[in-house]
């Protein structure tokens, strides 16, 4: 009896390790294929700090989009402050699916990221989003220098998310 319990147990951790293994190699393979949400991308350069802002907005609606021609899609968020409409990318679908982002039609939220002019369209890229009252829903860029945190190293990532254990991917 004992004996079939040590193998059906060995049997199970095999087959947990091969998911896992499986899982990882999975990731680093959607990971490897960034199209244009590499560091020094075209996109990522138009992040420019100095045009850093905060603005506080209700949300429309949370959907995916493609950036820029070649790029794999993203997320991002129609939101509405006062009679202005805009569009607020977030970051690569495989980074965060548009289903992951908790929000909500018509919660009031605020964003901090820059504004950037995108085929012709001003678009906010998102550093960081807060549901009211200061609850923090996502950050996918330093706020610093706009590094996107789907671009760093698995160290560094764990370094940002220390700080906030909710912010994890």
């Amino acid at each position: 009896m004992q004996m079939k319990l040590k193998r059906l147990t060995t049997i199970a951790a095999l087959v947990l390790i091969s998911v896992t293994v499986n899982f990882q190699y999975a990731s680093a393979e959607e990971k490897r294929d960034m199209h244009g949400w590499e560091i020094d991308s075209p996109y990522n350069k138009l992040y420019d700090v100095r045009e850093f802002e905060k603005i506080r907005a209700y949300v429309i609606r949370v959907k995916e989009v493609i950036p820029m021609p070649g790029m794999s899609p993203a997320t991002a968020l129609d939101v509405r402050e006062g009679a202005y409409v805009y569009e607020v990318h977030l970051c690569p679908t495989w980074y965060r699916k548009p289903s992951e982002i908790r929000l909500k039609k018509n919660e009031r939220i605020k964003i901090k990221g820059a504004w950037a002019e995108i085929n012709d369209k001003d678009i906010f890229m998102a550093s960081k989003i807060k549901k009211d009252p200061n609850t923090e829903i996502i950050k996918v860029r330093l706020t610093k220098d706009g590094t996107p945190f789907w671009t760093m190293t698995p160290e560094q990532l764990a370094m940002e998310l220390k700080q906030d254990p909710s912010e994890a991917p």
